[in-house]
C-alpha cells in the first residue's frame, strides 16, 4: 500500500511539473509575436550570437529589437601584438556587421564600454542604474538574457556570469520609482515591468521553448557568426589587417572557420529543424530563479 501511494504521489508530482512546463511556455509563439519591444543583454560582442536567428525572426516580423552588451570585449584576444583600443574598435565593427546581417540597424546597438573580464570588478550600483535607465527608456516588453539558473545557482564564466544577475536585478529595480528616482523626476523617465523572459545559455533540461530558425533566419544567423572572425578563426592569435573579414582569411582557415560557424547555426537540432532553446518565463522578475513545484 505504501508502494501504490508512493507512486501516486511521484506521479501526481510529474503531472505538476510537466504542467508547469508547459504553462512556462509563451501563449503566443515566438514566431507568431509581432508589435514588442524586445532588448537582449549580455557581456560581450557575440553573446547575442545565441539568439541571432531568433533576433533575425522578430525583427521580421515587426518588433523593434534593440541589443545592449556591457564590455567592449577589448581583452579576448591570444594576439601579443593587440592594444586593447585596437581589439575594442574590431570588435565594434564586427558586432555591427553581424547586426546588420539580421536586420538590426546601428543605433539599436548600446555599448556600456566596460573592459572585458573586469565586469565583476565594476560597481554594481553604477552598472545597475546604467542598466534602469536604459530598460526605462527603451520599456522593453521582453529581456532576452543569460540564464542565472532556475531554482539552483547556474555557473556561468566571468562577465557572463556578472551579466546575468545584473540583467535581472536591473529589472527588478526598474520597476521601483523609488529606486534611482532621479532618472524618473529629473530625467523624464517612469518606472518600467519587464513581464517576458528570453534566457539563453542555461542547462538544456531547464529549457522550455525551441524557436525553428530553419531556412532563412539560419542562413542569416550563419552570415552573421561569421562576422565575429577575431573570435573564431586564426586571427585570435593573429590578427592582420583592418575589419577582417572570412574571405580575407587564407584559404584553409576560412574553410576551417566556415565549417565551424556553420556547426554553431545547424547543429543544434530539433525534429530535424534548426533551433534557438530559451528558458522562457512570464512573471515578475522576482520569480525568474523559483521553481513552481
Amino acid at each position: 500500500m505504501k508502494e501504490v501511494k508512493k507512486i501516486v504521489m511521484l506521479s501526481l508530482l510529474t503531472a505538476v511539473f510537466t504542467a508547469s512546463a508547459v504553462l512556462a511556455q509563451p501563449e503566443t509563439p515566438v514566431s507568431e509575436w509581432s508589435g514588442k519591444t524586445i532588448l537582449l543583454v549580455g557581456a560581450h560582442p557575440d553573446d547575442d550570437s545565441r539568439s541571432y536567428g531568433t533576433l533575425s525572426m522578430l525583427r521580421e516580423n515587426g518588433n523593434e529589437v534593440y541589443v545592449l552588451l556591457m564590455t567592449t570585449g577589448n581583452v579576448g584576444t591570444k594576439d601579443p601584438d593587440m592594444t586593447r583600443d585596437r581589439l575594442a574598435r574590431i570588435r565594434r565593427g564586427e558586432e555591427l556587421r553581424a547586426l546588420n546581417e539580421i536586420g538590426i540597424p546601428e543605433e539599436n546597438y548600446i555599448n556600456l564600454g566596460y573592459t572585458d573580464g573586469m565586469l565583476e570588478f565594476a560597481d554594481k550600483e553604477e552598472v545597475a542604474r546604467r542598466l534602469v535607465k536604459w530598460y526605462r527608456k527603451i520599456r522593453p516588453d521582453v529581456l532576452f538574457a543569460f540564464d542565472p539558473g532556475y531554482g539552483y545557482q547556474k555557473w556561468l564564466k566571468t562577465d557572463h556570469r556578472r551579466a546575468s544577475y545584473l540583467a535581472v536585478d536591473a529589472a527588478r529595480a526598474a520597476e521601483w520609482r523609488l529606486i534611482f528616482p532621479g532618472q524618473i523626476t529629473q530625467d523624464g523617465l517612469e518606472a518600467h515591468l519587464i513581464e517576458e523572459y528570453m534566457f539563453f545559455s542555461g542547462v538544456e533540461e531547464d529549457q522550455n521553448t525551441w524557436v525553428d530558425i530553419s531556412g532563412k533566419h539560419a542562413d542569416r544567423k550563419f552570415e552573421a557568426v561569421s562576422m565575429h572572425v577575431s573570435q573564431f578563426s586564426s586571427a585570435w592569435d593573429d590578427y592582420n589587417g583592418t575589419d577582417l573579414e572570412a574571405e580575407d582569411l587564407e584559404p584553409e582557415d576560412r574553410e576551417a572557420f566556415l565549417k565551424k560557424m556553420r556547426s554553431r547555426v545547424y547543429d543544434n537540432q530539433k525534429d530535424g529543424a534548426a533551433v534557438e532553446g530559451f528558458r522562457y518565463y512570464k512573471g515578475i522578475p522576482d520569480g525568474i530563479g523559483h521553481r513552481d513545484h
